[in-house]
Formats: C-alpha cells, sequence, structure tokens
C-alpha cells in the first residue's frame, strides 16, 4: 500500500490533469440524476445518455414519469441493457418518492438504499453529485485503479470504498472517485493502459506496463 505523501502525489497530478471532474451521466436535477445512474447498471453512460436524451426532454420529476407509465418508459429505454427490470425500478421508485418523500429524492443514504434498483453504489453517485457529500462511489473502474496504485487491496467494491474514504486526504475526497473513474477509463483502462500516457506512470506500482510502442 503506497505511504500517505505518493497518494497526495497521485491525486494532486490527477487535479492538474482534470481540474475539474465530473460525472458523465447528463441529467437535468437530482432526479434525473437518479434515474440515469440506476438505468446505468451494467450500461455505458455513452448509451445511457443517448437513451435519457429524448426521455428527459419530457420526464424530469417523479409525477411525470408515474404519469408516463412503464410501458412507455421501455420504448424510450429499450437499448440499455436490462431494459425491462429497470423500467419497472424507476416507475416504483418514482411512486415512491411522490408517496414518502414529497416528490423529492432523499438526501440520506438509507432513503435511497431503500428505492428499487439503488444500491449503494447508486446511493453515493447522487449523493456526491446531487448533495454535494464526500462519499466514494466504487465501480469497475475505480476498482481497478485502486488496486493498482495500491491505495487498495479490498476484495470487494465495499472494501475497496472503506479504504478509499481512509487512505484519500480529505482535501481530495470530494472528487476523488471522479478523477479514479475518469483515469480508468480514459487511461488506466482494463487491457493495454495507457502507460505512457499516464501522469502518474513513476508512482505506480503496477508492473506489467503497456510500452510506447505497444499503442500503436
Amino acid at each position: 500500500m503506497l505511504k500517505r505523501d505518493k497518494i497526495e502525489a497521485i491525486f494532486e497530478r490527477l487535479v492538474a490533469a482534470m481540474p475539474a471532474p465530473k460525472g458523465e451521466l447528463e441529467h437535468i436535477n437530482p432526479y434525473t440524476l437518479l434515474v440515469a445512474v440506476v438505468l446505468s447498471a451494467q450500461a455505458t453512460d455513452k448509451g445511457v445518455n443517448k437513451a435519457t436524451e429524448p426521455l428527459f426532454k419530457i420526464v424530469q420529476t417523479p409525477a411525470q414519469m408515474v404519469k408516463l407509465g412503464e410501458q412507455r418508459l421501455i420504448g424510450y429505454i429499450k437499448t440499455i441493457g436490462l431494459f425491462r427490470g429497470k423500467a419497472k425500478n424507476v416507475i416504483a421508485l418514482s411512486q415512491i418518492l411522490l408517496d414518502e418523500h414529497g416528490g423529492e429524492v432523499p438526501r440520506s443514504r438509507e432513503a435511497l438504499e431503500a428505492l428499487p434498483g439503488v444500491g449503494r453504489k447508486t446511493a453515493s453517485v447522487v449523493l456526491n453529485i446531487a448533495f454535494g457529500e464526500p462519499t466514494i462511489a466504487v465501480d469497475t473502474h475505480v476498482y481497478r485503479v485502486a488496486h493498482r496504485l495500491a491505495l487498495s487491496k479490498g476484495k470487494t467494491p465495499y472494501d475497496v470504498e472503506k479504504d478509499l474514504e481512509r487512505r484519500v486526504p480529505a482535501q481530495f475526497k470530494q472528487h476523488a472517485h471522479h478523477w479514479l473513474i475518469l483515469h480508468g477509463r480514459y487511461t488506466c483502462v482494463a487491457r493495454k493502459p495507457r502507460c505512457p500516457e499516464c501522469v502518474v506512470r513513476d508512482l505506480c506500482p503496477f508492473k506489467p506496463k503497456t510500452k510506447p510502442e505497444e499503442l500503436t
């Protein structure tokens, strides 16, 4: 595991490379963000954005979603994997928001995770982006980068999350998962990571580094 000075150096460089990181799911308000994150499970942000662009032009509140109905929602999201189950969950969570939360997205992790289709990662994303809380959402990119950079040896996403919460310096926590996600999505990719282009390559203990000639 890396020492604190190296962890600080890693995030300082990520900050310099990406001074204003943000999630790539398009949304209008906390509700549309919640819907987008639920839809993004086992799907790409690009694919979700393509589906939600026309959807969010007519649906921006739980009441509008319930009025739209499950079958019409399917028509908008059928290009996304597991669309039938996701449509069912989105309608159900929208009704719960109306019945139990005054049509608003709750700021409580417990209340968020009680919604259909919302797990810990989804709740963390909503708490972070919609409400500005320094949560760390661990997806496949964060999990991979955390292990390659020796920020965590956790066996599960939850273990990795707890390691990052403990080890990431406070000044970087607000956007930590955005930096790690974007770094994993575009540089520290699963196959043939783009090590020659990596801003933290000299701080990274990951041994099978890709050589410049291997990127061509």
